[in-house]
């Protein structure tokens, strides 16, 4: 057995073994069970059939043979001459040779012909006629003709006895034909080889489709027994339900064949998942994408619920067929998080090197200037400098009063200028300090995000990207924080002003660590998210427009659910 078990984030077979030593002798494996059960089965039914066909055919020789006797005794009986002896004083000189000669074109055993008190007028043995019969004819002699199998004096016989009737109608006698029982039983038995034939060729026949049942099961089932198959499926059943990754498993046709529970909860998915097909679950198309393989490659980044999900999708191949394909999923929103919090810190180191940098280049110039007695260019020169940097410091400290979203700004500002590109904070900005945690984070992400991209878009060498953060109200009178940021790039074609925020979709050269095209998908999600939106436009470059409001739509429920306790509290 081989059982995938999570460590560090990958997926590790372990192999476990169900035989101890020696069990391959002792348990036979499931396929052998079931050929052997099917073999005891097809040689009962095909034996079981066989007897059944054999005594059918006795049933209908012994109604042959009755119909045969009856057939006979019906023609003696309506004979004329037999019916005319019967008034001669010795019936029995015409009736017996005429009897006699019956029986032997006929092969029956004996033709009896007998008066009404039962007096026989012939018989094979010419020493027994004028003796009473052996059997008992009152049926016949009723009117009604009968036939069975009776024993007599020519042994046990099947019989046909039909009464001998006067012009009148009136019975006067009774005639009795026989065949040995014997002579059936020979002709059933003479088939019995040719059944015998049959029924060994039937069961060869549904032996040898028997194994070949066995092969094929013993390949699928790898030769293990009904225990052994039975622990595997517990085990991978606690396995699955245990992984803390979601396993998602497709057959080729693209339905769901397994759904861990990690994967129920990550992807939202209903719980009559498990047999319905890809495309009929109310999925992201980003999402069909990489569990129906269209988006190929490890650590795939889908956006779900809030949370940021890695996929990595595996096809299965069987015996060179395809066998459908295995998704896991992992919960990256606790390591994305603590990435962006490392990407901030790492955006102001970035920014500290890179104002060290034009702190160096600017404490040269001045030592160039003073060393070439150009005091009053030297002069001019930190002027200028000064002015220039208390101009920024003074905008953001008095236009952004979040301490945060300051000194982001100010680090974007240091990063853009190092690569050559004018960081301009619009006139309008206005941005009152954020009351929480989570409005503050949730705006520094699409801030630096939407900085990030505008930066990226613009041309080697120069540009400028325009920043505004103001505090609004939303349509509902709500405080909410409204961002624009602009650039000087060549902006986004309007076919592709949604794709852009699909996650995984970037219209850069490379992508690093395979998480490009993340930063739009995690903006328009943190927006949506607080109940606001994110749009694009273009107007001489790209311009991103994000409404952010200040209390999600969970802080409102929770705040009313607080209030109303209050209420209630001081109500009673």
């Amino acid at each position: 057995m081989h059982t995938p078990v999570a460590n560090s984030g990958k997926v590790v077979v372990i192999t476990v073994g169900f035989r101890k030593r020696g069990a391959a002798t002792r348990r036979l494996s499931l396929a052998g069970q079931f050929f052997a059960l099917q073999l005891v089965l097809v040689v009962i039914a095909i034996t079981a059939s066989g007897v059944f066909w054999w005594r059918q055919n006795r049933a209908e020789l012994d109604e042959q043979y009755a119909q045969r006797v009856l057939t006979i005794a019906e023609s003696v009986a309506t004979l004329p001459t037999v019916r005319q002896a019967f008034d001669d004083p010795e019936p029995a000189r015409t009736i017996a040779p005429l009897a006699e000669r019956i029986r032997r074109a006929t092969g029956a055993s004996f033709v009896v012909v007998a008066n009404e008190h039962q007096v026989r007028y012939s018989h094979p043995v010419e020493s027994r006629i004028g003796e009473h019969l052996s059997t008992d004819a009152s049926i016949a002699l009723s009117g009604r003709s009968w036939t069975g199998v009776q024993v007599g004096t020519t042994g046990r016989s099947m019989r046909a006895k039909v009464p001998v009737l006067d012009q009148g109608g009136e019975v006067i006698g009774v005639v009795s034909v026989g065949i040995p029982v014997t002579d059936v039983a020979d002709e059933v038995w003479e088939t019995l080889p040719r059944l015998v034939g049959v029924v060994l060729g039937l069961v060869l026949v549904g032996a040898v489709g028997t194994y070949l049942i066995f092969r094929r099961m013993r390949r699928q089932t790898f030769g293990m027994a009904a225990g052994e198959i039975g622990t595997l499926v517990e085990h991978r059943m606690a396995m699955l339900h245990a992984l803390k990754e979601g396993v998602v498993a497709c057959d080729p046709a693209g339905r769901v064949t397994l759904v861990n529970d990690e994967a129920r909860r990550l992807l939202g998915l209903p719980d009559d998942t498990e047999g319905r097909f890809l495309e009929r679950l109310e999925l992201p198309e980003r999402l069909h994408e990489v569990l129906d393989g269209r988006a190929d490659g490890a650590d795939q980044i889908v956006l779900r619920r809030g949370r940021v999900l890695a996929l990595n999708r595996m096809p299965v191949r069987m015996d060179g067929r395809d066998g459908g394909s295995v998704v896991t999923l992992r919960d990256r929103t606790q390591l994305d998080r603590l990435a962006r919090e490392l990407d901030g810190a790492r955006t102001t180191t970035d920014a500290l090197r890179a104002q060290a940098h034009e702190f160096s280049n600017r404490i040269h110039t001045i030592a160039g200037l003073l060393e070439l007695g150009e005091h009053e260019e030297a002069r001019t020169f930190v002027e200028e400098l000064s002015t220039t940097q208390a101009q920024l410091s003074e905008q953001l400290t008095t236009r952004v009063r979040d301490p945060a979203v300051a000194a982001l700004l100010l680090a974007k500002s240091a990063a853009a200028g190092e690569r050559g590109a004018e960081f301009v904070l619009a006139p309008e900005a206005d941005l009152d300090a954020l009351p929480g945690t989570g409005a503050r984070e949730d705006l520094i992400l699409v801030v630096g995000n939407l900085i990030d991209n505008a930066v990226d878009s613009l041309e080697p060498g120069g540009g400028r990207v325009g920043v505004s953060v103001r505090s609004v109200r939303d349509e509902a009178g709500a405080a909410a924080t409204l961002v624009e940021v602009d650039d000087s790039g060549p902006g986004v074609a309007p076919e592709l002003a949604e794709e852009v925020f699909r996650a995984g979709f970037t219209t850069k050269v490379a992508q690093r660590g395979g998480t490009g095209g993340l930063g739009l998908a995690l903006v328009r999600q943190t927006c949506r998210n607080r109940g606001g939106w994110v749009r694009i436009d273009n107007d001489q470059g790209a311009v991103f427009t994000a409404l952010l409001p200040v209390s999600t739509p969970a802080d409102d429920s929770a705040r009313d659910d607080s209030e109303r306790e209050e209420l209630d509290g001081s109500g009673g």
